[in-house]
């Protein structure tokens, strides 16, 4: 505008000019405007939801504030590493970016309209001055180029198409990271209390081994074993505590939070140092369905059905290899990896018909308008026609760029084709871990039962005078292992159950309500437990 000012143009044109500048200079600025908050194409709608869950019995919105107050169950920590890990939202952003690339490639399907405006003024040594100006109008429209806008489209919305699944295998990804952690800590907190009671029994045999070896029914050597047991059992309780404590900064990093940051949890029934609370769940337990990897609709509370465990184990032991067959198939159908993958290919097929299109003519439709004025002469222009614009050699590199594109397809057939396998290997790995995981849990409850009557009968005997202090020892450190196995046995259960859906494609919503502590124990006060909004 300011050398449009210092121009003297006549008086009629001069300010028809300005206003026609301004006008165009303004609608260019609000389409700019609109382009860049609109969404003209509608490609927000293509996008999947939110990676957070709304699960009956989170306390409050786990995605409202950085941390609910009270204890988290199962379901709240799910919620709030879903909302809060870093990852979730990466995936996010690149699914939106996604799609932003199909709105791209349908722009090239509209026509392009330009508009030029130029003014000048020239001098030459002491002629009068020359004003130029003009200012036209052209549209550029391709009608057709052998499918390349085409190809270029199909690419972009198969790449949007593994963005998304991209999207659901990180949520599932994370979704039993979370599990894990939870109950890591849960193995961990448990483990601590082993650890004391475990102190507990050393400290007490200690005291017993003192008492008789003042009134010289006890050898020196009693009361340094049992002191050295004692020993030995503090340290494992520090230990323990240091365990629990990076597994409870575990967990906080997986909800987004500092690994300072004190994450309190309702305690789980089926992690208890004490014989009588090891039960698999006592809130809503997963009974799983091998037919198809996945919970049953109705629990099966252990308290009630003792033999769940053996019929687990049976059930499993009489699986057949087609069974497992028809997991990894259903697998390979559910698998959000797998399916991204595929949807990969698809794209990389699509960038080859681009790639060949490339090299290929394109017809477009061209329009112009223009009007200049030099000199005080006005002349007026407009021009239509089709044009027809053939690559006659690029230096064989269309050529290199189809090639490129084929290898591309080749490599993504090879990933798809390793991802199958690791689908297969996964359920039947997880398959068998479960399997174990099972058997071991009964295994283990007859252990430890054993354990802790042979302890209680090697104390007694020995505090009555019958009995060695080696025979204390050795029960307590075999009670005190079989309370550790305890722990990790119902941990790998609860784990394993988890990542055989996972493997499954099948980790949602529905595990969670089925897990141990989805939601508050019975006794728990109404004030820790809400419904979302």
């Amino acid at each position: 505008m300011h050398i449009l000012s210092r121009m003297n143009y006549p008086a009629l044109i001069k300010p028809v000019v300005k206003r026609l500048v301004c006008a165009l200079l303004c609608l260019h600025t609000g389409l700019a405007v609109a382009g860049e908050t609109s969404d003209p194409f509608g490609t927000e709608a293509l996008l999947p939801p939110k990676p957070a869950l709304r699960l009956s019995g989170a306390i409050g919105d786990p995605c409202a504030q950085a941390m609910p107050n009270g204890a988290l169950n199962l379901l709240d920590v799910v919620n709030l590493a879903l909302c809060n890990n870093p990852q979730t939202r990466e995936v996010w952003a690149s699914a939106r970016a996604q799609a932003a690339q199909v709105g791209v490639s349908k722009a090239s399907y509209l026509p392009s309209p330009n508009l030029t405006a130029s003014g000048s003024r020239s001098r030459v040594d002491a002629a009068p001055n020359v004003y130029q100006r003009s200012i036209g109008l052209s549209l550029s429209y391709l009608l057709y180029d052998f499918g390349g806008r085409a190809a270029n489209l199909e690419s972009a919305r198969q790449l949007l198409n593994a963005a998304t699944a991209t999207q659901d295998s990180t949520v599932q990804t994370v979704f039993l990271s979370a599990v894990q952690a939870f109950y890591q800590t849960q193995a961990t907190l448990a483990a601590l209390d082993a650890a004391r009671e475990s102190e507990r029994a050393a400290k007490e045999s200690f005291a017993a081994a003192e008492a008789r070896y003042l009134i010289g029914s006890a050898t020196p050597a009693d009361k340094l074993q049992a002191q050295t047991a004692y020993s030995q059992a503090t340290l494992n309780r520090i230990t323990a505590d240091g365990n629990m404590k990076n597994s409870k900064g575990t967990l906080a990093n997986m909800l987004g939070l500092d690994a300072n940051r004190n994450v309190a949890l309702i305690s789980a029934s089926g992690f208890s140092a004490k014989q009588n609370s090891f039960t698999t769940s006592q809130h809503n337990p997963l009974k799983l369905d091998v037919a198809t990897g996945s919970a049953a609709n109705h629990p099966v509370d252990p308290e009630k059905d003792a033999g769940y465990a053996d019929k687990m184990e049976t059930e499993a032991l009489k699986i057949s290899e087609r069974d497992v067959a028809a997991l990894i198939e259903e697998a390979r159908q559910r698998r959000p990896d797998l399916y991204a993958a595929a949807m990969q290919v698809k794209a990389a097929e699509a960038n080859v018909d681009a790639a060949r299109a490339a090299g290929k003519p394109t017809i477009s439709l061209t329009a112009s308008t223009n009007q200049s004025s030099s000199a005080g002469v006005t002349s007026r222009g407009s021009s239509a026609g089709v044009t027809l614009n053939v690559p006659i050699f690029s230096g064989f590199a269309p050529t290199y760029r189809i090639r490129a594109a084929e290898a591309q397809v080749e490599t993504r057939n090879a990933q798809l084709e390793r991802l199958r396998l690791q689908v297969a290997l996964d359920v039947w790995t997880a398959y068998q871990n479960l399997t174990t995981a099972t058997q071991s849990l009964r295994s283990t409850a007859d252990l430890l039962s054993s354990a802790e009557q042979s302890e209680r009968v090697s104390l007694g005997r020995y505090k009555a005078g019958v009995g060695s202090m080696l025979d204390v020892l050795n029960a307590q450190s075999a009670l005190a292992s079989a309370r550790q196995q305890r722990i990790q046995s119902t941990f790998n259960w609860n784990i394993n159950r988890a990542t055989l859906a996972q493997a499954m494609g099948n980790l949602n919503a529905d595990l969670l309500q089925a897990l141990p502590d989805s939601s508050n124990q019975p006794g728990t006060s109404t004030q820790q437990k809400k419904s979302p909004p």
